[in-house]
């Protein structure tokens, strides 16, 4: 995988990092990627971080703090995909390079760049997996789809909408979520991506009905608390699928909680943030994308101990590897 130049003369350069939260371990672990890449770059790094998922007034005052200390750059993961655009535009109007991570923005272009996991693939590979462990049952799958917020960030539609399409469903508008009209979707619930929601979400689910053996998770503390739920109700045999596939993720399918996720690197997305911050400084470009895309692929992998045959994945011994790089 191409890199930017790595920059000896990053001094005097400052930078910012925006995340949605500061406990999810993804964006911890984005957090570790910046911050070594700024210590070796001498880049002067500030982050910051919304109080819970789908905090976005913390993040457009974060975004107006660094524009005020003089950032060169900042590197964000946006709660609200749409809310955001008019805060990051006058970032840039200000000449402030901004780079989504992880997240696109609403529209994409609305940042300077993204460098992400292709979240549609992600979504489509642990719905092909679902999908083939099931094998003919597939057609009489009882699915729970716990999405991450009612405002549907990118990241929530992509995610959802890949599982669905993996899984064999017809989308509506591949632009959202929810509008689906198969039968075997039970229906779809909120989570805000931490385990509490992902355990109310799937109570809520299970009300609705119980002998739900399918469930799609936005990440993987949802897909924990979903699985918290699961195992109150005495629900066994239950096949969850979730993204990140960070160390703790790589652990619950190891140990049996998931059965299969798609892995990001979140490491590697925010240290090329920092590298570009650095390059734009130097001689203003503007990263470019992946051939093909409209953002940096920083790639994916399907992690499973029970592969299923036609889809590709590595195993959790390899993604204890990975995770996350």
């Amino acid at each position: 995988m191409s890199t930017a130049p790595v920059f000896a003369g990053g001094h005097g350069i400052a930078a910012c990092l925006i995340t949605k939260t500061d406990t999810n371990p993804f964006f911890v672990k984005m957090k570790e990627g910046a911050e070594a890449k700024a210590a070796e770059l001498g880049v002067t790094l500030k982050s910051y971080a919304g109080k819970i998922d789908g905090d976005h007034e913390s993040q457009v005052a974060a975004i107006e703090a660094c524009v005020a200390d003089g950032a060169k750059g900042i590197l964000l993961t946006a709660s609200d995909t749409k809310a955001i655009v008019d805060s990051v535009k006058a970032a840039r109007d200000a000449g402030v390079l901004v780079i989504a991570l992880d997240t696109p923005l609403d529209p994409i272009d609305a940042a300077d760049a993204t460098f992400a996991t292709d979240n549609f693939r992600a979504g489509l590979l642990i719905g092909q997996w679902a999908s083939a462990t099931l094998g003919a049952e597939a057609a009489n799958a009882r699915i729970a789809l716990l999405d991450l917020a009612i405002s549907q960030p990118s990241v929530d539609v992509l995610r959802d909408q890949g599982f669905l399409q993996g899984f064999g469903i017809d989308l509506a508008d591949p632009n959202k979520w929810g509008d689906e009209t198969d039968p075997r979707i039970v229906g779809n619930e909120v989570t805000a991506g931490n385990e509490e929601g992902g355990l109310k979400a799937m109570e809520a689910l299970l009300a609705k009905d119980p002998d739900i053996n399918v469930v799609y998770t936005i990440n993987e503390p949802s897909a924990a608390g979903a699985y918290e739920a699961l195992k109150a109700a005495g629900k066994e045999g239950v096949l969850i699928v979730s993204v990140d596939g960070g160390c703790p993720g790589v652990a619950d399918v190891k140990d049996g909680v998931i059965g299969a996720t798609s892995q990001q690197y979140p490491l590697l997305m925010a240290s090329l943030g920092i590298e570009a911050i650095a390059q734009f400084a130097a001689d203003g470009t503007i990263p470019a994308p992946t051939e093909g895309k409209d953002f940096f692929d920083t790639g994916v992998a399907l992690i499973t101990d029970k592969p299923a045959a036609g889809v590709e994945s590595i195993d959790t011994a390899k993604g204890m590897e990975l995770c996350w790089g």
